[in-house]
């Protein structure tokens, strides 16, 4: 089966059990509009409706970029405090979307895995990476926004605390050796190549195993995981998202200058 979005930006095929999303917009480092991402959710919504699917991969189009987020001439849009509050819970939708699927979720990165990107690898169950995979959310940086509490949660959970705030007080980029080594990658390969062969492998060898004792575990943790998420970060979302600085994060980095931060 192979299904795609209209624009081709999002496709999805299923082949011997293994469903395979590609973000399909290399030009733009596979960055994501609001369109790309409701087709991802629903992509991991028919792969989950799909009983001949026993594992799921993720990756992007290309060897420069997983993803790199939302693309950011859409925040050009958000003028009210609606806009930002409502951008959250939808992309915590998309995210559950991920999180919820009932088959192991494998994130195949290649390149840069940022922002939004880094969301959604995540959410995944497992990430492989090559060796010029790099993770990042460099907003204090770049735009000036912040993080929802549960994509805090999400990346705490994966390296502590002490390793998110360093990522992101510090605004670098975790190469590939280093994000194997504190348990973000669970394994680096050469090159684009390898990693397409590796994560099918992986992801046949998955398809192999008892599913309820797969779909229990993963549905397990997230339960646990998911008590962790229940602190109201609304505050914290407006006052970044309607700030001056927000503004003038995006202006900067449309316009390839570094941004002039005022703290309001």
């Amino acid at each position: 089966m192979t299904t795609e979005s209209p624009d081709q930006t999002l496709l999805l095929t299923v082949e011997d059990g293994i469903a395979r999303i590609t973000i399909n917009r290399p030009e733009a480092r596979n960055a994501f509009t609001f369109e790309m991402y409701e087709k991802l959710a629903e992509a991991c919504e028919t792969a989950n409706a799909d009983s001949s699917v026993r594992a799921l991969i993720i990756t992007g189009a290309g060897d420069r970029a997983f993803s790199a987020g939302t693309d950011i001439s859409l925040f050009r849009a958000f003028q009210k405090p609606e806009d930002a509050i409502g951008y959250e819970s939808f992309m915590e939708r998309v995210l559950s979307a991920i999180e919820t699927c009932r088959v192991p979720t494998i994130a195949a990165i290649a390149g840069a895995c940022t922002g939004g990107g880094g969301a959604i690898a995540a959410c995944c169950d497992l990430r492989i990476g090559t060796a010029n995979a790099k993770f990042g959310i460099p907003i204090a940086r770049t735009l000036g926004n912040c993080l929802s509490v549960a994509n805090l949660a999400r990346l705490s959970a994966l390296i502590g605390v002490a390793r998110v705030k360093h990522m992101i007080l510090t605004a670098r980029l975790i190469e590939a050796d280093e994000a194997l080594a504190i348990g973000l990658l669970n394994e680096v390969v050469s090159d684009r190549a390898a990693l397409d062969a590796r994560a099918t492998e992986l992801a046949a060898e998955i398809a192999s195993f008892a599913p309820l004792t797969l779909r229990a575990t993963k549905e397990g943790l997230r339960r646990v995981l998911a008590a962790k998420r229940q602190a109201d970060d609304q505050d914290l979302i407006l006052m970044c998202y309607m700030s001056e600085d927000f503004r003038e994060g995006m202006a900067a980095f449309l316009a390839k200058r570094k941004p002039d931060w005022s703290g309001r």
